[in-house]
């Protein structure tokens, strides 16, 4: 014998009508959103204490590989390089002090740089990868 309930299916229902399905946890670096017309949605999640300079090394990589890529779309592509080297530099730097001045200067600037062009993403990411790692 099976049984049915009425309330379940209404809030599947109302659910439904908003298209937008976020999983995963506030607390990580990555979210899972499954939806339609999720344009201008946007979502951070704290990185304090779980990134290292491997991971940092390893955003910059990718983010200098995006504006190479999109050099000819890019108004700022010359200041986004040289961020790039700043960052890269900074990361040899011996004195932490130096280092740590450098990184805050590009964690200021670059996401103006990168906001509304097609390497915001990237951008955005190596920016909270740099702002966790110096916390």
């Amino acid at each position: 014998m099976m049984i049915r309930g009425r309330g379940r299916r209404e809030d599947e229902h109302s659910m439904r009508g908003s298209g937008i399905h976020i999983g995963g946890n506030n607390n990580a670096p990555n979210q899972n959103v499954v939806g339609q017309n999720i344009s201008h949605v946007h979502q951070s999640a704290s990185v304090q204490g779980a990134v290292d300079i491997d991971t940092v090394r390893g955003l910059l990589v990718s983010f200098r590989t995006e504006v190479d890529r999109n050099q000819g779309n890019l108004a700022h592509a010359v200041a986004l390089r040289a961020m790039t080297d700043t960052v890269d530099a900074s990361l040899a730097e011996p004195n932490p002090e130096a280092r740590v001045e450098a990184l805050r200067g590009v964690v200021q600037a670059l996401p103006a740089l990168v906001a509304g062009t097609v390497v915001e993403q990237g951008g955005e990411a190596l920016v909270h990868a740099i702002a966790g790692w110096l916390s």
